[in-house]
């Protein structure tokens, strides 16, 4: 995995109109992808994972949406610039996403080769016959039996696994660098999961495919990903390394969300749950985001908005004044006992 980023998100600020008014959806987040890396970005619903991964593939719906600020690098090049034309080169060709559902993805009137070879013959110039034969090949890749078969199937004779790996071979059509993973396996059950991952990762050591695996499963993040992001109500609350992440987390609200992984090795009567949920976009003006449902908080997490805060380890970053520093800490302290 080299250290030299491929996409860079800068100060990105994605939001939607309502009612003639914006309301924020992603508020000025900002991450790298190295070349070859498997970076996770977690959270729960409503935090603005998808959004992110949306707005970097130019499939933001507008209107409503509109990216106020920012930008989106890839190799340099800042894609909020692009024209839809533009895009269409880069989409599916440099920059692939498996999007979460298989069956709502893949058209159920066109045969699973149809897709496939449309999807080559966009971006290359492969004749049909060579295209529909590249098309085995990809199944193939992806661990599909009897490619040369299945390639004349219809999406609903397949297992959601198997429509899920077709997806993955579309997605990997043209050799994209960057692959952005949406919740790809939400809908399996746990063997068919382990199958896909097991998959993704081998595809990432033998290609070199730079990815970015969303989910709100951290057992998903601790299996396959090199670092992680926990996003919140559309920011970055803290990010690092998976070991670093999950085995000295920093965050309240990444510490509430490792407590509510289920552990085999204990037995409890209820799993814990962080009280409360995710606020709606734009409803909190001053203050952490965080704080109406953090156990950690204190005065100055009411008033003032915390911002990344660098930890010892290089690459983890915290948005929380528990680890602002020294004096930071000693000034809410104050804040604390005076309130």
């Amino acid at each position: 995995m080299s250290k030299e980023p491929i996409l860079q998100i800068r100060d990105l600020k994605v939001s939607f109109r309502s009612e003639k008014k914006l309301i924020p959806a992603v508020d000025g987040i900002s991450f790298e992808l190295n070349k070859g890396e498997i970076l996770g970005i977690v959270g729960e619903s409503g935090s603005g994972k998808s959004v992110t991964s949306l707005s970097t593939m130019g499939l933001i719906p507008s209107p409503p949406g509109v990216i106020e600020h920012g930008e989106i690098l890839f190799e340099g090049k800042d894609l909020t610039k692009f024209s839809e034309k533009e895009m269409r080169g880069i989409r599916g060709n440099q920059i692939s996403m498996i999007f979460q559902e298989p069956m709502t993805s893949l058209n159920p009137l066109f045969t699973i080769g149809n897709q496939l070879i449309e999807a080559l013959k966009l971006h290359t110039n492969l004749a049909k016959k060579d295209a529909r034969l590249r098309a085995i090949e990809l199944l193939k890749l992806v661990g599909i039996p009897r490619a040369d078969e299945i390639v004349n199937d219809y999406p609903h004779q397949l297992s959601g696994g198997m429509r899920q790996r077709v997806m993955i071979a579309m997605a990997m059509a043209c050799n994209p660098q960057v692959l952005i993973a949406d919740e790809p396996t939400t809908a399996l059950d746990v063997t068919i999961q382990a199958q896909i991952l097991s998959l993704m990762k081998d595809l990432n050591e033998r290609m070199n495919t730079s990815i970015i695996f969303i989910t709100h499963d951290l057992g998903v993040v601790a299996e396959v990903c090199d670092r992680v992001i926990v996003m919140y109500s559309g920011q970055i609350v803290e990010q690092g390394d998976v070991q670093t992440i999950l085995k000295n987390p920093k965050h309240p609200y990444t510490k509430g969300l490792i407590k509510s992984v289920p552990d085999i090795r204990g037995k409890k009567d209820r799993l814990y749950s962080i009280p409360g949920n995710v606020p709606r976009p734009g409803s909190i003006k001053n203050g952490c985001r965080f704080a109406a449902r953090c156990e950690e908080m204190f005065g100055q997490c009411q008033v003032e908005t915390p911002q990344l805060y660098k930890m010892e380890k290089e690459d983890h970053s915290v948005r929380c004044f528990l680890h602002s520093g020294k004096e930071e800490v000693e000034k809410n302290d104050r804040v604390t006992s005076s309130s």
